[in-house]
């Protein structure tokens, strides 16, 4: 017989501006815990260096983190030109350097080739899959990893400041799947001086901002009180992305059932994907057909 899980049947999202140092999974572990959540996960993982934007599911959210991870990101960074390091970032070893440093404008000029979109291989100390195993972990056993290039489609990449001429800010605007090192280690590349990332910061992701988040301070000096709960946003932001019908009463108690149901449309197609309210709160996502949504996903709040 399975175990119970333990906690509170809580449901939202809890915005968090994580700070550097921590894990996303630490985050959200101690998200879990102040909040006394059966369930938790987050959209989107941030380095552990990198600082912002952690967006943490608790319950029924997390039907919904694939759309806030779909969802367009925005990022400040800081590029450390002259090095490239094995990790792309300042954690890592220094394996190549030069003493070129480009003028602003040759560093503007060549932002364009990345934006729109275009192919970026992630860096080898990342968490993507090769042969069923994570590529950090075969390049910190020394062997040499191969990673292939995947899409990435880049909105906008502007310069925002040039503070010395060791180091250059930019502000990137991104869809699913992108990495900021590998833009700062493919612009070293393409000005021929080599790059790394000295600073990132997520600013926002989908309908979340940094400027709204919880820090962990606030988390821990408020764990398990209703303070906290104050901060929790409706599992509704998660699907902002999506058009919204609304389901009539008897709808909804079919889609609750997995069933197709009544609902109310305007400006959605067949087979859009859409998700189904009643009352404000959401019941499903699911495909638009000749007025009934056929759900993929059912929330039970």
């Amino acid at each position: 017989m399975a175990r119970k899980r333990k906690g509170r049947d809580i449901s939202g999202w809890l915005v968090v501006d994580k700070p550097a140092g921590l894990t996303s999974t630490a985050v959200v572990n101690k998200v879990r815990w102040a909040m006394d959540a059966k369930k938790a996960g987050h959209a989107g993982t941030l380095d552990p260096d990198a600082t912002g934007v952690l967006a943490v599911a608790l319950g029924e959210a997390t039907k919904t983190v694939p759309f806030i991870t779909d969802a367009l990101k925005a990022y400040t960074f800081t590029v450390r030109l002259g090095q490239a390091t094995n990790t792309d970032d300042a954690e890592g070893e220094v394996i190549a350097s030069s003493d070129l440093r480009p003028e602003d404008a040759a560093i503007k000029d060549a932002l364009g080739a990345f934006v729109g979109d275009i192919m970026q291989v992630p860096p080898k100390f990342s968490a993507v899959k090769i042969d069923g195993q994570r590529a950090y972990k075969l390049a910190r056993d020394g062997e040499d990893v191969e990673i292939a290039a995947r899409p990435l489609w880049v909105e906008e990449l502007v310069m925002t400041d040039r503070p010395d001429a060791d180091h250059v800010t930019l502000e990137m605007t991104c869809g699913k799947g992108g990495y900021v090192r590998s833009i700062a280690r493919d612009l070293g590349e393409a000005l021929g001086c080599h790059g790394h990332v000295r600073e990132l910061r997520r600013i926002w992701s989908g309908p979340f901002d940094a400027s709204d988040g919880v820090t962990l301070e606030q988390v821990d000096a408020l764990a398990k009180t209703p303070d906290l709960d104050a901060f929790l946003r409706p599992l509704e932001e998660g699907l902002q992305e999506l058009p919204e019908v609304r389901a009539t009463d008897e709808g909804a108690a079919k889609m609750r059932n997995g069933n197709p149901g009544m609902v109310f449309a305007s400006d959605v197609e067949y087979g859009d994907e859409c998700w189904a309210s009643l009352d404000g709160k959401a019941v499903a996502v699911g495909r638009f057909k000749s007025g009934e949504l056929h759900p993929s996903r059912v929330f039970n709040t």
